[in-house]
């Protein structure tokens, strides 16, 4: 129904815009979010929304304005903004042309199980989640959500794209006195989603944080929990930008087709695996596809936009989602494999030292585990580390399966030796 809206309003706007070029991206979204906080429901957000933008160009001069009204007399207003900006704006040195008509891949990224997800089933994971934290005297935050969206793009040149997608989060703090962990996952198949798992999961990492002991900075081996590989080489894609690393602000100058990460490291974008949303186009209406950016530690792609891909003369591509491949190492195997080490759940402020260096800070969170001698032994306190993104994948041991983090992502359990331990933290 929505998508027959869209395409009047491109009707539309191709009969009233009298710009040289244009694109048009519509963008809807129905939301249900469930908060709770101290053992309770909080607040239930429920609603739809849309945004309409337009970017303009009249030769190399470009406008862009944006709406959340689809009606005739807002679409024409948005007209006249655009051009009007784009009539007095400055030539844009970078301004490329929109595509024409292109094949795009036919996926599915919603799922029926998610769209007909009801707002008192995740009322009911609620509860259960409020139940697990009574029985243990502790109270427990988070926020379940449930979004189904919708995208439509369409270019005077041509280009004209549809896709849905759906997705399901859930996301939940446990505490008592000084101790606090949180699990969290998104998927696009709520049949993906098992709570029972979640809450295995904070029992776990809560029943074994009580009173954590001083741990001094060292280095030290490492198993990196997905939660923290995903928010760890997320920052990857920051940093690999083509044009920058042309430039000699990344690392990763001259080192395109090089083997510059360790050999157990791969990294991809794919539709291939059904669990992943994989966005069939980007915003300004190139068709995307599977890409390795690393294959056994060669860099076999960088993320690069449209105009640097001309420039280049090679195809754009943008990371569309994550996807690290694993190994089929258990966590507990890993615990044999060296002789002491920390089990980390999550890793949060992570910055930038040296981008050109690809030195990162960052802190751990949700509880740090020491094991020795294949077994846990206790928790300790939060540790801040300094390390170079590359070098660490130099150092992976093992990897254990990819598992799904979020509705895009979907990474491995990790074994690192000698991960650098810089300062304790009070948080």
């Amino acid at each position: 129904m929505k998508k027959a809206i869209f395409e009047n309003a491109a009707k539309l706007i191709k009969d009233i815009c009298q710009a040289d070029d244009y694109t048009l991206n519509i963008f809807s979204k129905d939301s249900h979010e469930i908060r709770f906080a101290q053992n309770g429901i909080t607040q239930h957000i429920s609603g739809s929304n849309t945004t309409i933008n337009l970017n303009v160009a009249f030769g190399d001069r470009t406008g862009s304005a944006s709406t959340n009204q689809i009606d005739e007399n807002s679409l024409k207003s948005l007209v006249r903004k655009a051009e009007n900006i784009a009539k007095i704006n400055e030539s844009d040195p970078e301004y490329i042309s929109s595509p024409g008509k292109s094949q795009i891949e036919n996926l599915n990224n919603s799922s029926k199980d998610t769209e007909d997800l009801s707002e008192n089933v995740m009322i009911d994971n609620i509860k259960l989640c409020v139940k697990n934290a009574v029985d243990k005297d502790a109270k427990l935050s988070g926020i379940s959500s449930k979004h189904l969206m919708e995208w439509y793009i369409a270019t005077k040149n041509g280009f004209e794209g549809f896709d849905r997608f759906s997705e399901f989060s859930h996301s939940m703090t446990i505490k008592k006195d000084g101790v606090e962990t949180k699990v969290s996952k998104g998927v696009k198949k709520y049949s993906d989603f098992d709570i029972k798992e979640e809450i295995n999961q904070l029992n776990n990492q809560f029943d074994s944080l009580h009173n954590p002991d001083k741990f001094d900075a060292q280095k030290i081996a490492v198993i990196l929990r997905p939660a923290a590989v995903e928010n760890l080489f997320n920052f990857l894609f920051w940093m690999m930008n083509m044009r920058d690393s042309d430039e000699g602000t990344t690392p990763f100058t001259n080192q395109l087709n090089k083997k510059f990460f360790g050999e157990k490291f791969n990294l991809s974008s794919t539709f291939e695996d059904d669990s992943l949303v994989f966005q069939r186009f980007s915003e300004a209406g190139i068709p995307n596809r599977n890409i390795d950016w690393i294959k056994d530690g060669v860099i076999k792609n960088m993320p690069v936009s449209r105009f640097y891909a001309r420039e280049k003369n090679i195809e754009p591509a943008m990371p569309v989602n994550v996807y690290i491949s694993g190994g089929e190492i258990s966590e507990e195997e890993m615990m044999k494999m060296v002789d002491r080490g920390l089990i980390i759940n999550n890793f949060w402020y992570i910055r930038f030292i040296d981008k050109k260096r690809g030195e990162l800070t960052g802190m751990t969170r949700d509880g740090v585990l020491y094991f020795e001698n294949g077994k846990v032994v206790k928790s300790i306190n939060n540790l801040r580390w300094n390390e170079v993104i590359q070098d660490v994948t130099r150092r992976i041991l093992a990897l254990g399966q990819s598992v799904l983090k979020s509705s895009d992502s979907k990474v491995p359990t990790m074994l690192i030796k000698d991960f650098n331990f810089v300062d304790s933290t009070s948080f």
